[in-house]
C-alpha cells in the first residue's frame, strides 16, 4: 500500500522590520512569533510538513511561494502569513510591499501546475488599512471602501480560500500574548471544531474574534471583525487529522 502523502503548510512571520537605509520602519510586532510556532506546532500534529520562515524580506517571500511549485503536495496547502500590511498589501521585514496579486499569480493553473487542483487555504493576519472598529453595531446601505478594496479578492487563483484578520479598510490587532484572528484560529485548531467543513470551522473563528475580542490599552474597547473569500467548489476538511 502506498504512503498517503503529507499535506503541507506554509508558515511566514515577520516580526523585525528596517529600511533600505538599516533604520527601524515599522514597528516590532511582538508575540508574533511565539504565536506562529504554536500554529507551527498543531498543524504538525494534524500531519501536515510545516515549513516556519521567520523575518523574510519582500522578494525571499515570493522566492518562498514560487519554490512551492517545486513541491510535492498531499491533499491541501495551508499558508498562514502574520505581518504588517496594508489593503492588498502585506510587507516583508525589509519594509518593501508584497502584493497579494502577486503571490496569487505564482499559484495560478497556468505557473503552478501542482497545485492546480488541490485547495489552497490563507490565513492572513496583518492590517487592511488605518480604521478602527469602535465595535458599534451601525444600519446602512453601504460602505465607501475604496476602488481597490477587493481587488486581491478578485484575483484569487481556483480552488482557493483567503482569510484576513479584519476587514477591508481595519486594522488588525496584535499584543505579546498574540493577535485576535491567529489565537482565535489556534482555539479552534486545538478543539473539536477541526473536525468541521472549513467554511463552518471559519465562522466559529469569526464568532470567537466578534463576541469574544476585544482591543486593550489605548485602543481599550476596539473591535475586529475577520472575513474570507473563497471560490472552493466542495466542502472540505483540511484540518480533520
Amino acid at each position: 500500500m502506498s504512503q498517503v502523502r503529507p499535506s503541507r503548510a506554509l508558515v511566514i512571520v515577520n516580526t523585525h522590520f528596517s529600511s533600505c537605509e538599516g533604520q527601524v520602519a515599522l514597528g516590532t510586532r511582538r508575540g508574533a512569533r511565539r504565536e506562529a510556532e504554536k500554529l507551527s506546532r498543531i498543524l504538525s500534529q494534524l500531519n501536515y510538513t510545516v515549513k516556519l520562515m521567520v523575518n523574510k524580506t519582500a522578494k525571499e517571500i515570493e522566492d518562498l511561494f514560487q519554490q512551492e511549485c517545486g513541491h510535492q503536495h498531499g491533499d491541501y496547502f495551508v499558508t498562514i502569513i502574520s505581518s504588517h500590511g496594508e489593503e492588498g498589501v502585506i510587507f516583508g521585514c525589509d519594509s518593501e510591499p508584497v502584493q497579494l496579486t502577486q503571490i496569487f499569480q505564482l499559484l495560478s493553473s497556468t505557473k503552478c501546475l501542482v497545485l492546480s487542483k488541490i485547495p489552497k487555504i490563507f490565513f492572513i493576519q496583518a492590517c487592511r488599512g488605518g480604521q478602527l472598529d469602535p465595535g458599534v453595531a451601525v444600519e446602512c446601505d453601504s460602505e465607501e471602501t475604496g476602488p481597490d478594496c477587493f481587488s486581491s479578492c478578485l484575483s484569487i487563483p481556483p480552488q482557493t480560500l483567503v482569510m484576513f484578520a479584519c476587514s477591508p479598510g481595519h486594522v488588525a490587532f496584535l499584543n505579546p500574548s498574540g493577535s485576535m484572528f491567529l489565537q482565535a484560529l489556534l482555539k479552534v485548531l486545538e478543539g473539536e471544531e477541526r473536525h468541521l467543513a472549513l467554511h463552518r470551522l471559519l465562522t466559529r473563528v469569526n464568532w470567537e474574534v466578534a463576541c469574544r475580542c476585544q482591543a486593550r490599552g489605548t485602543y481599550e474597547g476596539c473591535k475586529e471583525m475577520p472575513c474570507f473569500v473563497t471560490n472552493l467548489l466542495q466542502e472540505v476538511f483540511p484540518f480533520s487529522a
